[in-house]
C-alpha cells in the first residue's frame, strides 16, 4: 500500500515484476515493504504524482489473455500527456469491430496509472469508464495536462 494524492494504492508484486497497482479505500494499512519491486514502484509513483517522473521502469508482470496483453501493451504506447479512443485503440489493434472488447480489455487492466488505461476516452472526447473513477480519471489526465479546456467543462 502506498498513499498518493487520490488516496490509498495498493501495490502487488511476484518475483517478476508489479502484478497490481489498484485504488483502495481501505485505511491504516501498513505502507512498509522489503520488496524492491514493491519499494521501486511506491517510489516510482510517487514521483510522477509530484511531477518527477512521466515514463515508469518498474518491472511488471501481467497476466491475462492474449487478446488483453495486446491491448495492455497498446496501452502502454500511450504517450504521458496525451489521450486517445477506444476507436484508436481497435484500429491499431487491426480492426475497428473489436472496440468493445478493447474497451472491456481495458476496463480489467490490472496495474492502474503504470499501464495507463485512464488515457483513453471515448471518441467524441467524453471521459468514459474509469475502474477507479471517472473523478480520478479526471485528476490523473489534468495531472498530465491531457484534457483541454472545452473536457474539463464538460465533465
Amino acid at each position: 500500500m502506498t498513499e498518493s494524492p487520490l488516496g490509498n494504492i495498493l501495490l502487488e508484486a511476484d518475483a517478476k515484476g508489479i502484478t497490481a497497482v489498484q485504488f483502495s479505500w481501505l485505511e491504516n494499512v501498513p505502507t512498509e515493504t522489503i520488496n524492491t519491486i514493491l519499494n521501486q514502484c511506491a517510489q516510482e509513483l510517487h514521483e510522477y504524482f509530484v511531477d518527477k517522473r512521466m515514463f515508469f521502469t518498474v518491472p511488471l508482470s501481467l497476466n491475462g489473455t492474449d487478446f488483453q496483453m495486446r491491448v495492455w501493451d497498446e496501452l502502454q504506447n500511450i504517450p504521458f500527456g496525451t489521450t486517445s479512443t477506444y476507436l484508436k485503440m481497435a484500429k491499431k489493434l487491426g480492426d475497428e469491430k473489436v472496440i468493445r472488447a478493447a474497451a472491456s480489455a481495458n476496463g480489467k487492466n490490472p496495474i492502474a496509472i503504470i499501464v495507463p488505461c485512464h488515457r483513453v476516452i471515448g471518441t467524441n472526447g467524453d471521459l468514459v469508464g474509469y475502474a477507479g473513477g471517472l473523478d480520478k480519471k479526471k485528476w490523473l489526465l489534468e495531472h498530465e495536462g491531457a484534457l483541454n479546456k472545452d473536457q474539463l467543462e464538460l465533465f
